[in-house]
């Protein structure tokens, strides 16, 4: 993909920032369903939520991003492998597109994330890290650019 290429991007809120998730692993957005914590879970980790039946991790942002609990608004549900992730947000902005140039320069999600968060979800799931370290945190000026734009 060349520099002025964009690609689509799932714009939320978590709490004061933006981050930008590559609609490639996005399957839906939803309203929050009930969470059943864990014992022993990671500190990110709200606890299991059954989607279609199945149990689902749900993984909080603002634990991931901010290190605060928040009341998540939404949940985005990602495909990680063959498997479901509920990843939760405050708010869910939009598909807005991004200059893949743009998303080079970005800093990842996990830019403010703790070492030891960043080995707990790689030890837990290889592949969850790895889509985690494609999302963006997105400065507020170009979630507004974005928005004249379309």
């Amino acid at each position: 993909m060349d520099s002025h290429a964009s690609a689509p991007l799932l714009i939320c809120r978590v709490q004061t920032r933006l981050c930008a998730l590559p609609m490639q692993y996005v399957v839906e957005i939803m309203r929050p369903l009930p969470v059943e914590a864990m014992a022993d879970a990671p500190q990110f980790v709200r606890g299991l939520s059954v989607l279609r039946g199945d149990p689902v991790p749900v993984v909080d942002a603002a634990r991931l991003v901010c290190h605060a609990d928040s009341q998540p608004g939404r949940f985005v549900s990602l495909v990680v492998g063959e498997r479901r992730v509920l990843l939760a947000v405050d708010q869910v902005l939009g598909v807005r597109p991004v200059a893949a140039g743009t998303l080079r320069v970005l800093p990842p999600l996990l830019a403010n994330a703790g070492a030891d968060f960043v080995d707990a979800i790689g030890l837990l799931d290889e592949q969850l890290l790895l889509i985690l370290r494609a999302v963006r945190l997105l400065p507020e000026e170009l979630h507004l650019v974005s928005q004249e734009q379309s």
